[in-house]
């Protein structure tokens, strides 16, 4: 009886094994069509938002040197490292939540839960577009305002997991936002963030020109630990980034991620 017992215990495990590898290779099969789909779908659409983008980029870096004529090194610092997390936050707060509001009243979006798709896998796949059309505009404003200041650059290599943790978190919020208001709210509030993010938030110039109360609140956003990181992996002879920026920043990626997967499985 023994025996028997144990052969037939083997079987079961090795089934076990084969069973949770399709599932596997499936989510991975679902995660390459979902991101295909939505590239065909914005076939036309992409090209644009890249070139948004790329003109946002390298407006904000000329724009703000009109504003401040000949800046000093430390501010053209902050703007040349400012520049590439502006661009990054923008596309997550203020373009994903008008596209997926244009989805949401066209009825694609409704479409699109109705498959039988993982709703995690279908999020990171959306989000994975996102990010892929911010990198070339964080890439031209690093370039463009290194020439524009005359900064000698010294990369880090995190450069690369810090832009996707901020694209992450910035598309996930806008994603949850699209999602839990209606289309027109959720425009509205993109257009204000827009206007927070330029003015508002210490990404261009130090927390410690914000009054106390400002200080007090991006110390607990993601906004400054966005641009503390960038800062570090773009300049890192001149900036260092805390421990506790990187946490902050991953807690608020892992949350808006939970939070935007929650909000597109909701039914409004």
């Amino acid at each position: 009886m023994s025996t028997i017992t144990s052969v037939r215990a083997t079987p079961n495990s090795a089934t076990t094994g084969t069973t949770m590898a399709p599932a596997g290779v499936a989510r991975w099969r679902q995660f390459g069509l979902v991101f295909q789909w939505q590239l065909r779908r914005n076939l036309t659409l992409v090209p644009l938002y890249v070139v948004v983008q790329l003109v946002l980029s390298v407006a904000t870096v000329v724009g703000y040197g009109l504003l401040i004529g000949d800046p000093a090194p430390d501010a053209a610092r902050y703007l040349v490292t400012g520049a590439p997390t502006i661009s990054l936050v923008m596309l997550g707060l203020a373009m994903t939540p008008q596209f997926v509001a244009q989805s949401r009243t066209e009825g694609s979006l409704d479409w699109m839960r109705a498959l039988p798709i993982s709703r995690p896998v279908f999020l990171l796949a959306d989000l994975a577009v996102w990010t892929m059309v911010a990198l070339p505009g964080l890439v031209l404003s690093i370039i463009v305002g290194a020439l524009r200041f005359h900064l000698d650059l010294s990369m880090s290599w995190l450069i690369v997991p810090a832009a996707l943790l901020i694209a992450l978190t910035s598309a996930s919020i806008g994603y949850a936002i699209a999602n839990l208001c209606p289309p027109t709210l959720a425009q509205l509030i993109s257009q204000v963030l827009v206007f927070v993010i330029l003015l508002f938030s210490p990404l261009s110039y130090p927390a410690d020109r914000l009054p106390q109360w400002g200080q007090a609140v991006h110390h607990w956003l993601p906004l400054e630990s966005m641009g503390e990181i960038m800062r570090h992996t773009i300049l890192s002879a001149d900036f260092a980034a805390t421990l506790s920026a990187w946490l902050l920043l991953a807690a608020w990626c892992a949350v808006a991620v939970a939070g935007a997967s929650w909000a597109l499985g909701r039914r409004s």
